[in-house]
């Protein structure tokens, strides 16, 4: 019937135009289908072709993913440095890195407000490192703040950090730099409260303090190769023999109260080059810079890998229930030589990275650090031990303006005191760079 009224009203000419059009319609219809379906991102389409799609609840993700894709995908949590687009449902954001915010990457950007306490506010601070009291003309070096790249830095908060930090106890573990890093520690928490000298070795190198409104204690170890050493140096580290370095026996003054600290950051570094003696069971393995004896020279950087593989050997397996920092060691910036053949460091302002090269010496110390922790953090993982690494090198490596350099003495140009000038480019100004150290390190603590 619906045929016969077709033929009824419609010429032949009228039909065949109808016919056409229809066809026309369904091959646009289905070029439209397949071209939509394979200009879809690669990186969606297990979700779309595998025979098994409910198992695939998130999509893995690209090499180097977008980092502003138009194409939400769903992730388990959204970071708290990347802000939710309100128009978007809940579960949907952008495509971009989930990863923890990397703290290390980024620029020192001015800082108006300057330094939270002064050398004046602060009377933990050594002679050595109080710059401005022994003379240092200029004060740019202070207006500096360090900003990560991709996430947001706070300023340490020094009330919110005693108030974490109530009824705990943390330890710096290494070398003189841990001192540097600890008075300034002390002297941002000293804006709320001083902390009282509760403890001192003969010498002053290991100290502790405690925090009374809070029963907080820091403390810092002097323990400068992690192992056991015996060192021969009078007061100015001028040696008068080879350390004697056991490779196979930690240090007992870190280890003996290692479980009784709930944080910890522990570093070594610069100390291994000296010259030095080596020992594992109690038998001379080979040395270090010693031409003078009948040594096989092994080299500083094999010590260190053996040291620090020890170290973290221990650490990984010693069923600690609090958090363990690994500081990187830091560069130092003498140019036109060394601390011993008459090194300087004059800059006055920080520089953009790539403008200066890392030293052999560090970069090769900074590589061990890597590899070893990049081990030791697997084996980490699977004991329940919460370590982390602290790798402030880079961004320290940018602040050449921040060290003592002659004002490691009290006035150092002036005449009448007949001083011998000698430089200091490895330790820190307090207050100085060494500060946002502690920015970063707040808000690990806070976040991890």
């Amino acid at each position: 019937m619906r045929m016969d009224y077709l033929n009824h009203n419609f010429p032949f000419n009228q039909k065949n135009f109808l016919i056409k059009l229809l066809l026309t319609i369904f091959f646009f219809g289905l070029a439209f289908r397949l071209l939509f379906f394979h200009s879809l991102p690669p990186h969606i389409s297990p979700l779309l072709e595998s025979p098994l799609p409910e198992k695939a609840t998130e999509p893995s993700e690209p090499e180097n993913p977008p980092q502003n894709s138009s194409l939400p995908e769903p992730v388990p949590e959204l970071p708290e440095h990347v802000p939710q687009n309100e128009d978007e449902d809940e579960d949907q954001v952008s495509h971009i890195d989930t990863g923890k915010c990397d703290y290390f990457s980024g620029d020192w950007v001015p800082n108006p407000s300057g330094p939270v306490y002064t050398n004046e506010s602060c009377n933990l601070i050594e002679a050595h490192q109080n710059c401005l009291k022994n003379g240092r003309p200029d004060r740019e070096f202070l207006y500096w703040k360090w900003v990560p790249r991709d996430c947001e830095l706070p300023q340490f908060d020094p009330q919110k950090f005693l108030n974490l930090m109530r009824n705990k106890a943390w330890a710096l573990i290494g070398d003189s730099i841990q001192r540097n890093h600890v008075q300034s520690l002390l002297c941002m928490l000293s804006t709320v409260e001083q902390a009282d000298l509760v403890y001192h070795d003969e010498e002053y190198k290991s100290k502790s303090w405690h925090f009374p409104s809070y029963n907080f204690s820091v403390s810092v170890v002097w323990s400068p190769f992690l192992v056991e050493a015996a060192i021969f140096e009078d007061i100015n580290g001028v040696s008068s023999s080879e350390v004697q370095l056991y490779l196979d026996k930690l240090d007992s003054k870190w280890t003996d109260q290692y479980l009784n600290f709930d944080y910890i950051i522990i570093s070594t570094g610069k100390w291994f080059v000296k010259s030095a003696i080596y020992y594992e069971n109690d038998t001379i393995l080979g040395c270090h810079s010693c031409s003078n004896k009948n040594l096989t020279d092994l080299g500083f950087n094999f010590a260190y890998r053996k040291a620090l593989k020890f170290v973290m050997n221990f650490i990984v397996s010693s069923n600690h229930k609090g958090l363990i920092f690994f500081r990187t060691s830091t560069p130092d910036h003498f140019e036109n030589g060394e601390w011993f053949s008459g090194g300087t460091c004059n800059r006055t302002t920080p520089i953009k990275e790539g403008e200066m090269e890392m030293k052999d010496l560090s970069r090769i110390l900074r590589d061990i650090e890597l590899e070893e922790f990049g081990k030791a953090a697997f084996e980490a993982s699977r004991n329940g031990v919460n370590f982390q690494l602290v790798d402030l090198a880079p961004l320290s490596l940018l602040r050449p303006d921040g060290h003592p350099g002659p004002y490691r003495h009290f006035h150092p140009f002036d005449k009448r005191l007949n001083a011998k000038i000698q430089n200091d480019c490895l330790h820190w100004c307090l207050p100085g760079p060494i500060d946002s150290w502690n920015d970063i390190l707040m808000e690990m603590v806070v976040n991890g």
